[in-house]
């Protein structure tokens, strides 16, 4: 009884079958009309350049950091730090540092969050497809290390008539011409100063440390901060 039960169901089984393969591949071309733009790509979170431990994570960012950037959360709108952030500088990710957007690229958008119409280079964030809620959108994340940022959308100002519609909580904003962005700006000038503050490839001076063979290793806190860890020889 059994098996002529099983054989009768084949050929509806079989018919389904054609179904779905016939829906996948009319659907292939559709896909490939989607512009590279509004269809993120799909990455690993195992091939991300840094990463840091779960425990590391969750004593140095902050309830909503961790949220935002382990969590993919989204912090309420207009409550942000930096949605209305008018400063000239540049903004890291929070929990590696990495440079993802400068201040002349960020607008008003109304939206409630820091908005930006392009990236400080191409590589520094990661599109990836984004079905949660029943809709279709394109997360952004760190290239570096996989923390959310946001989503991009397309309707920016020119002329990339983009938007990064970015959490103020996976963010650390460096003001232009502070001690670290000086440094940056006249790195490379071939003279090694007493103390060096290596974070994410970023040389600062430390005038304090003048006269003394010192190696300061900082990186930034998950907070905004740095935490120094130095090595000091008189």
């Amino acid at each position: 009884m059994a098996a002529r039960l099983l054989r009768s169901m084949a050929p509806c089984a079989s018919m389904a079958l054609l179904q779905c393969s016939r829906s996948h591949k009319s659907a292939r071309p559709l896909l490939a009309l989607i512009p590279p733009a509004t269809l993120g790509t799909c990455r690993s979170k195992k091939t991300w350049p840094k990463t840091f431990p779960e425990e590391e994570l969750r004593k140095q960012l902050s309830p909503m950091q961790y949220h935002v950037t382990q969590q993919k959360g989204t912090e309420s709108a207009f409550t942000g730090k930096y949605t209305d952030n008018k400063e000239e500088g540049t903004y890291h990710c929070v929990v590696c540092g990495a440079p993802l957007f400068t201040s002349d690229k960020k607008f008003d958008s109304g939206s409630g969050w820091p908005s930006f119409f392009d990236l400080i280079n191409k590589d520094s964030v990661t599109l990836t497809d984004d079905f949660s809620y029943g809709m279709h959108r394109v997360e952004t994340t760190c290239s570096q290390c996989g923390a959310h940022l946001g989503h991009l959308f397309d309707d920016g100002p020119r002329p990339t008539k983009k938007r990064y519609c970015i959490n103020s909580a996976s963010l650390n904003f460096q003001a232009k011409n502070s001690a670290s962005e000086e440094v940056e700006a006249s790195g490379g000038a071939g003279q090694s100063p007493p103390s060096s503050c290596f974070c994410l490839g970023v040389f600062s001076v430390d005038p304090s440390h003048c006269g003394k063979t010192s190696i300061h290793i900082s990186r930034p806190t998950f907070a905004g901060g740095l935490i120094d860890r130095r090595s000091d020889q008189s």
